[in-house]
């Protein structure tokens, strides 16, 4: 795994890619590769790999460029165009320009159109998909654990939330009052062909103190315990297999292994904290604690 200071690597792109995912252009209509193109597959950001689009949400709008009425979940952000006039979109994990969507023109019974620029995309077809992957983990405040996953080569998105409690839908002000039982949690969803859980895991233990009980840093209370919440027997035995690497190293751990429970997303603004403001983890840092 390389150097935790580094900046997310993404896929090399040609010049002309580099126009239009970078700098926002357009290709021409009528040439890209996906336009009349419907094999059955799922469509993924050239520039990172992060899932866009199913293809049984392909139409033909006879527009020029590929065009869906549905996106994957959470694959796809909006923003105001610097037109004034449209919404652009981009792959909400690298930021990665897509093309625009639009309302109201009655293509389809979504009624609605995102007109994708084929340069944009690569795609995978059904059958050659690897299925993705999530792990929960909790350690302090969530933002910090993000920062450092979301820099991680195979993570194709991260949120924040909250697991391990009582209330349902929590806010986060419940949470912080400490009466929930829940822990502050990132969820991670990651490719197992680039990535595998133990290397996530380790980064996990690495990335904040698992001696701790009950805080992280100046953090304090059991919002802030350390835990990871496992989805299967395999991600249950290879985190006591690594928490046993530690305790053989002379490490008193205090991380919490249980089984994950219902997951409840935090606010918006929890969401992608450091990456929005520019600033840097407070209370969480790498330290190597694994051979390699």
């Amino acid at each position: 795994m390389r150097s935790q200071d580094t900046q997310k690597k993404y896929n090399k792109l040609t010049a002309e890619e580099e126009r239009v995912i970078i700098n926002k252009g357009t290709e021409r209509a009528f040439t890209g590769k996906y336009y009349n193109f419907y094999e059955k597959g799922t469509y993924t950001c050239k520039r990172c790999d992060a899932p866009l689009y199913r293809s049984e949400d392909k139409f033909d709008s006879r527009c020029g460029w590929p065009s869906f009425d549905d996106e994957i979940e959470g694959a796809v952000k909006r923003i105001p165009d610097a037109d004034g006039m449209r919404t652009e979109i981009l792959c909400a994990n690298c930021g990665g320009h897509l093309g625009h969507v639009f309302l109201g023109e009655g293509f389809t019974e979504k009624n609605i159109r995102h007109c994708v620029n084929s340069i944009s995309m690569n795609f995978i077809p059904a059958g050659a998909q690897v299925e993705l992957q999530k792990a929960y983990f909790a350690g302090g405040c969530f933002w910090g654990i993000e920062y450092f996953f979301q820099k991680t080569d195979g993570v194709i998105s991260t949120s924040v939330g909250y697991m391990g409690g009582r209330t349902e839908n929590p806010t986060y002000q419940e949470v912080c009052t400490g009466n929930t039982g829940h822990a502050e949690t990132m969820e991670v969803v990651f490719d197992p062909s680039i990535t595998t859980y133990e290397i996530l895991a380790k980064l996990f233990f690495e990335i904040h103190d698992p001696t701790q009980v009950d805080r992280q840093g100046p953090d304090i209370g059991d919002q802030y315990r350390s835990a990871v919440f496992f989805v299967d027997a395999k991600q249950k035995e290879i985190t006591e297999r690594l928490i046993g690497i530690l305790q053989d190293k002379g490490f008193k751990v205090a991380t919490e292994l249980v089984k994950a429970g219902k997951y409840w997303e935090a606010e918006e603004y929890h969401q992608d904290y450091y990456k929005n403001n520019g600033k840097l983890p407070y209370c969480h840092g790498y330290t190597k604690r694994f051979d390699k």
